[in-house]
């Protein structure tokens, strides 16, 4: 389990916050897996086209869903947001592998 700090907590709670439309939602519980799935493919010379198209699919979904939402990525306001984001898709998906501050 991971534990996240007051800091690292105020991050998610801001993530959640830009991410409340159903379809951006669903958008980055596609999108997500698809990035964080084109890493270990791409460490392949084989898997180099397959991670490429993951990929680029996968930012598609990302931004699709932020058009829903009408706001701007997390990202481009702090890069540990993509750190976030699959933390907190995997919480979507029912796996919860990082604990909050309670002082947050």
């Amino acid at each position: 389990m991971i534990s996240l700090n007051a800091e690292w907590t105020r991050l998610l709670h801001k993530y959640q916050d830009d991410h409340r439309d159903p379809r951006n939602q669903a958008c980055h519980k596609i999108g997500i897996p698809l990035i964080a799935m084109s890493f270990p493919v791409g460490a392949t010379l084989v898997g180099l086209p397959l991670a490429g198209a993951l990929f680029t699919v996968g930012w598609g979904f990302q931004f699709v869903g932020h058009a829903f939402e009408g706001k701007k990525p997390s990202f481009v306001d702090d890069k540990r947001s993509l750190v976030i984001g699959l933390l907190w898709c995997m919480e979507k998906y029912g796996i919860r592998v990082y604990e909050e501050s309670p002082a947050a």
